[in-house]
């Protein structure tokens, strides 16, 4: 039998709507009945859950306080309700529902949505979660009909596809948010041009950099963390429902339709896998640890750019804060929460990590746990990096402080040796004979331009004036030359080519 594929290239990727807030749990309204609201006894409460027809015993209270996920996961309505409607068409495609019975419940699923989305829908923690407060409310709608929509499908395989669907939606807003920053740093490479900055290594002063060179570099690496995205997006958009609780059903279903409605690219080849695997969740929230600890490094060289011993730059006072007892304070409040919240998002990762280890096939509880960490990595490099490109578009640079230190800590002397090594002097060599200079140079205080030409020549009398075409700070940017440098004309490059590929 041909195996049947469904793959749909990824190509731009697209933006999605954020969920909107929705209405809080209400515990004091009795929803426990699986059907039409009405008083029950005791006895007869736990046959009233979804699952309780073995069950002669009520659930404690503190249980269903305990076991209760619609607090949080009641952000997966949207997902949840377009996952029942594809499995509802699709059932009708293959018979088990008619027509009329598919659209009945369509249409009573869209009813539940614009409820959900105008505050009017009420939680219960005797619902348990998401699915079971959709599939109550729809069988309260249309009646019988309703409790059809199950057939096919469990929780596992249900909470699976909705998770799967909030996160490929949560990707394309992730690298909706990734691209606007970079267009924020790219929007600043023109007009910053022509300031050259020290750059570091080991905190010290080490080559000249052209300002929009330090811009492309964090452009750089949120590509790398879209890309890590893009990929992860592949293997999230793989369709769990019809695994149901774990090894398929015996109703003619057809996965390939459920896919097609939902846009998955594949469907789950193996039911014991897909009703267990959390991967998809763990690698999206490592891609958010990255995306933090990027944004991490950006925010703690901004603050200590700030700072008067630095002075390189003035952050917009409406993402600082004062000080309640120092009046001359502006804090780089921002910055410094970005990152803080840089450990949140790495502890929620460790959550996961821990979470799954050592999980038995397939499906255990402990899963429930999953979404908390993700839901709370996302929402905060979400907000990190909606605040982060109003900074990077509004601070400026402090040139005057900037070029007043500019020629400090010998910012030429590897240009300086490149230009001994290019006259066949040997890399060791032209190494300890530009020591030794910058030594003398510092002893007196004074930069290598400075140095008088007696100098230069009694470590290599070969050297004549045309050193000095290369000392200077100005003059050793201007000697790059590789790709990928600070050179102007490859900066300038990439700033075009940046614009080009990211419809700037």
């Amino acid at each position: 039998m041909e195996m049947r594929k469904i793959f749909h290239p990824l190509t731009e990727i697209p933006k999605r709507q954020a969920s909107p807030p929705v209405a809080t749990v209400n515990p004091q309204k009795d929803e426990g009945s699986f059907g039409e609201r009405k008083t029950v006894s005791k006895q007869s409460q736990a046959a009233n859950k979804a699952w309780g027809g073995v069950f002669e015993e009520a659930a404690d209270p503190r249980m269903e306080k305990f076991s209760e996920s619609i607090s949080f996961d009641r952000r997966l309505y949207r997902q949840d309700i377009r996952g029942s409607q594809a499995h509802a068409k699709m059932l009708a495609k293959v018979g088990v529902l008619t027509a009329d019975e598919a659209k009945a419940i369509c249409d009573g699923l869209d009813g539940i949505l614009a409820d959900i989305e105008a505050g009017n829908f009420e939680y219960s923690i005797k619902l348990e979660d998401i699915h079971m407060h959709v599939e109550k409310e729809l069988i309260n709608r249309i009646g019988d009909t309703g409790r059809k929509l199950h057939t096919g499908r469990s929780r596992n395989d249900q909470v699976s596809t909705d998770f799967r669907l909030w996160v490929r939606d949560a990707i394309d807003k992730m690298d909706s948010l990734l691209k606007n920053l970079q267009k924020a740093f790219i929007g600043r490479c023109d007009e910053d041009f022509d300031c050259i900055l020290p750059g570091f290594t080991h905190t010290q002063r080490a080559q000249p950099v052209l300002a929009p060179h330090y811009w492309l570099c964090y452009v750089e690496k949120f590509a790398r963390d879209r890309e890590r995205l893009a990929d992860c997006r592949k293997r999230t958009n793989t369709l769990s429902l019809g695994a149901a609780a774990l090894a398929g059903t015996s109703i003619p279903i057809d996965r390939f339709e459920t896919a097609r409605l939902l846009e998955f690219e594949r469907v789950a080849a193996n039911s014991l896998d897909v009703s267990s695997d959390r991967d998809f969740a763990l690698e999206f929230t490592f891609c958010l640890a990255v995306i933090a600890e990027h944004l991490s490094t950006w925010a703690e060289e901004w603050i200590l750019w700030s700072t008067c011993e630095f002075n390189f730059i003035k952050l917009p006072q409406k993402f600082c804060t004062g000080s309640s007892i120092m009046p001359q304070k502006v804090n780089p409040d921002l910055l410094e929460l970005i990152r803080g919240k840089t450990a949140r998002v790495i502890g929620d990762l460790q959550t996961l990590m821990v979470l799954v280890k050592g999980l038995l096939l397939a499906y255990n509880r402990d899963l429930q746990e999953d979404k908390t960490p993700v839901f709370d990595a996302f929402d905060t490099v979400s907000a990190s990096l909606d605040l982060a490109a109003d900074m990077v578009r509004d601070a400026k640079l402090n040139r005057e402080a900037i070029n007043e230190r500019l020629e400090k800590g010998y910012l030429d002397a590897t240009t300086f040796m490149e230009f001994l090594i290019k006259r066949g002097i040997p890399q060791r060599t032209a190494h300890g004979m530009v020591g030794r200079l910058v030594r003398s140079a510092m002893n007196r205080g004074i930069p290598l331009a400075e140095l008088p030409l007696q100098e230069f020549q009694a470590e290599d009398p070969s050297i004549d004036d045309s050193v000095y075409e290369i000392l200077g700070v100005r003059k050793a940017i201007d000697a790059f030359q590789s790709y990928g440098s600070t050179a102007a004309n490859q900066v300038r490059y990439q700033i075009d080519t940046w614009k080009k590929n990211i419809e700037f």
